[in-house]
């Protein structure tokens, strides 16, 4: 496993712990979302129909997507307010 800058090793289960515990939480909240969206509460077949599948695969594609630009724009912001601290700890404190 590479290092992230500014973590020392030992923090680095906790850190691989908490994303997979995330993404664990991603896939089950994106199963029952896709599955309440997409398949009848009474199963007819027990195969998934073509129907299902197409409406299964749209809804998952349509949930990465978001959870994608979820990340990018938290990341975004995250980086701005890094940005504002560092502004705020170069000024000179104002009398």
């Amino acid at each position: 496993m590479a290092g992230i800058p500014g973590i020392d090793p030992a923090n680095m289960q906790v850190v691989a712990e908490l994303e997979i515990e995330m993404m664990a939480d991603m896939y089950n909240r994106m199963t029952g979302a896709c599955h309440r969206k997409c398949l009848p509460p009474k199963y007819r077949e027990p195969e998934l129909t073509k129907g299902e599948s197409v409406c299964l695969d749209r809804c998952v594609a349509k949930y990465m997507e978001i959870h994608e630009r979820i990340g990018k724009k938290l990341t975004s912001i995250s980086m701005q307010d890094e940005d504002m601290a560092k502004k705020m700890q170069e000024q000179p404190p104002t009398k």
